[in-house]
């Protein structure tokens, strides 16, 4: 299977992953549930982050199509929208490193299950070394969440700025025209509305990705509290096994002193 077909197609569609849980589901294994778990959640997050793609096209849509081409909204917008890139590139590399990690081990773990059998799969999380993987998505997620309601407060500091600006102007020709001055600025203009929009969705939607990690990797520990009385019990098989062998095996004659009587 080529390397890229792997990591685009979605996890649930992959020969390797079903191969496995069609094993586990025929077997009955206690582990079905919670590793399936595991597979729905990555499936969500890849809907998830497509989700946030959409959202950043969106901004780059909106931007493009805003007619004012020198506002400061607008300028500012373009450098933030360029950092959003950056970590949604950065978190589907990410993601992309967990599929191939989950793929690899199913692979592995269905070579072991013909090698020894249904027990090989007691402790089935073995085969799944993607917890700093997934801890490293949590953290960029949470610093992107921060970037994107650091920058919606921007948006709207900075409209409202530039409208406070353009009331005083107003109001500086209103005195020499002997007018009286006009007392409230707009908060929030049109364009700083439309063009935070897009970057409150894309928020949501990352909020929402960085539960579904958290949810895998609370799956992956009850994996592992699972797998310990499994492990247990076959280090206590192998302890015993060793001391049977002992007990088993014959007394070793010692050879008799050369000056010993015939």
């Amino acid at each position: 299977m080529a390397k890229g077909k792997t990591v685009t197609a979605p996890i649930m569609e992959n020969e390797h992953v079903k191969e496995l849980l069609a094993i586990l589901r025929e077997n009955n294994a206690p582990s079905t549930q919670d590793f399936l778990a595991v597979l729905n959640q990555v499936g969500a997050m890849e809907r998830q982050l497509d989700a946030a793609v959409k959202e950043l096209a969106a901004m780059h849509r909106e931007l493009n199509e805003a007619r004012e081409q020198a506002h400061p909204v607008k300028t500012a917008l373009q450098i933030a929208v360029k950092t959003l890139d950056k970590n949604v590139s950065v978190l589907r590399e990410r993601l992309d490193a967990v599929k191939q990690t989950v793929i690899e081990g199913c692979k592995t773990a269905v070579g072991a299950f013909r090698e020894k059998g249904i027990s090989a799969l007691d402790n089935i999380v073995r085969f799944f070394k993607m917890r700093p993987m997934l801890e490293a998505m949590r953290d960029d997620l949470g610093k992107s969440i921060r970037f994107s309601e650091a920058t919606i407060s921007n948006i709207e500091l900075v409209s409202t700025e530039y409208h406070e600006a353009g009331l005083h102007i107003k109001n500086m020709v209103r005195a020499m025209a002997g007018k009286e001055a006009i007392q409230d600025a707009k908060s929030v203009g049109k364009l700083a509305k439309a063009l935070e929009a897009p970057f409150k969705v894309e928020r949501s939607c990352l909020v929402s990705m960085k539960k579904t990690v958290e949810a895998v990797i609370g799956n992956l520990a009850r994996l592992e509290e699972r797998a310990k009385p499994s492990i247990q019990k076959a280090i206590q098989t192998h302890n015993e096994q060793i001391a049977q062998a002992k007990k088993d095996a014959p007394a070793i004659e010692r050879p008799r002193p050369a000056n010993a009587e015939r």
